[in-house]
């Protein structure tokens, strides 16, 4: 559909209420010379003939003769015009209309003797005046104002009728609304930027929507990880106030003590998820050698696997590499990732940490030799709060904040992070960063 700016309609409505009524004033004139009375106009044109060859004909001496214009004027009533006889120096010497009216001369007479001027004549046509035509004159003028006002309804005032019944819509919360498309580019423009207004708030409430669904679930979650080992940790002191043999009493100072622990890494896993939502203020990233990175990040757990009699490894690349990040932030992610392998890999397991670098990038591996992720478990990796293990027993799991915390950082150094399962057994957790 073509659109027009709204000069070229102003255009279009002048040219039409202009050429319009002038056309059907023709009409009616038209339809009565060539259709309706075409041997009343082929008379009149006969006796126009007559009456100029009598003029030409005639003296010009004569022209001021009383008995000769009263001949004429049986010739220029027949003609149904008009007459103006002038002298050699423009006088009038006669004037005659049988019409009533003059529309103009439609021939002239010039009358020459051995090249001198002696008079000229003026031959009017009679000026149409017909009732039919002022009538179609009329109707035409009311329907092109009544085509122009329609056409402006349609493409410029629906339109605008139409987006202020929307905003007042939006302003009592109801985003759902339809505009009529407009011919005119101004209000086809202003239609457009009004739908993606409305598309962005809707969005923007969808969003809001999921966010506060979001920080539900983040409260209970909070609520449900913190009773558990708070829950346990109250019995377990509760026994060790009542006192007991030495061999309970350090057996339940031991659980006390991993509840503890669990608690401490719930808060800590919490605290940088709460920090992860502005993740780009706390970004400071600085030159820093990816390899030497990766080596000291792996080093740091070799003692807890040695503990759970897990090998741990660390692949590096033949080349070093320097990349702008933040290390404490990519030592969250990366360890993030270490402990989770740890949680899930058995004893005399092995766990794999490999980096190798692809032009810009530094690709990094984290492989363990476990049980492997569930296929139904897989979609979920890096929600927030997801478990595998639906009890939510942190014994047999993490926080649920791990794996999504490494992920938000990883991203925000311009990379991505992927999990599955190896073809021979195990997890693999694969990303990238620049």
């Amino acid at each position: 559909m073509k659109r027009l700016r709204i000069r070229q309609w102003m255009v279009i409505g002048m040219l039409i209420v202009l050429i319009v009524p002038r056309v059907f004033y023709e009409i009616p004139g038209l339809f009565d010379r060539y259709v309706w009375d075409n041997a009343k106009y082929s008379r009149q044109q006969t006796a126009m003939n007559d009456l100029v060859r009598a003029v030409g004909e005639s003296d010009v001496a004569r022209w001021s003769d009383p008995d000769w214009q009263a001949g004429i004027e049986q010739t220029i009533a027949a003609a149904q015009s008009g007459i103006v006889l002038l002298d050699a120096l423009g006088r009038e010497i006669y004037r005659f209309n049988s019409s009533g009216s003059e529309s103009g001369v439609g021939q002239e007479l010039s009358v020459m003797e051995q090249g001198h001027l002696l008079g000229r004549a003026l031959f009017y046509s009679p000026k149409q005046t017909s009732e039919w035509a002022t009538a179609f004159t009329i109707l035409a003028g009311m329907f092109a104002i009544l085509f122009i006002g329609f056409q402006i309804g349609r493409v410029v005032v629906k339109p605008l009728e139409a987006m202020s019944a929307a905003a007042r819509r939006i302003a009592g919360g109801d985003l759902d609304f339809q505009l009529p498309e407009s011919t005119v580019m101004e209000v086809a423009d202003v239609r457009a930027a009004f739908q993606a207004m409305g598309k962005g708030l809707r969005e923007s409430l969808i969003r809001q929507s999921e966010l506060e669904e979001e920080r539900r679930f983040f409260i209970s979650s909070i609520a449900h990880d913190l009773r558990t080992p708070l829950f346990a940790l109250r019995g377990f002191l509760a026994r060790l106030e009542r006192g007991g043999n030495p061999e309970k009493t350090a057996r339940y100072a031991a659980i006390c003590s991993k509840k503890a622990e669990q608690l401490e890494r719930l808060v800590s896993d919490l605290f940088s998820y709460g920090q992860l939502s502005s993740l780009e203020q706390l970004l400071r990233p600085k030159p820093l050698d990816i390899g030497s990175l990766f080596e000291d990040i792996t080093v740091d757990y070799v003692p807890q696997a040695r503990e759970k009699g897990i090998e741990l490894t660390y692949e590096a690349p033949a080349e070093s590499r320097v990349l702008q990040g933040d290390a404490h932030l990519l030592r969250r992610a990366i360890g993030n990732l270490i402990e989770n392998a740890l949680r899930c890999t058995p004893t005399n397991g092995t766990i794999s940490v490999r980096l190798h670098l692809e032009n810009m990038r530094a690709c990094f591996t984290v492989e363990d030799s476990g049980p492997g992720i569930p296929e139904q478990h897989l979609p979920h990796l890096f929600d927030a709060f997801y478990r595998g293990d639906d009890s939510r027993n942190p014994d047999n799991g993490g926080t649920g904040l791990g794996l999504t915390i490494a992920r938000r950082i990883i991203r925000a150094h311009n990379g991505n992070l992927a999990g599955g399962n190896r073809s021979h057994g195990g997890a693999v957790f694969t990303g990238w960063i620049e």
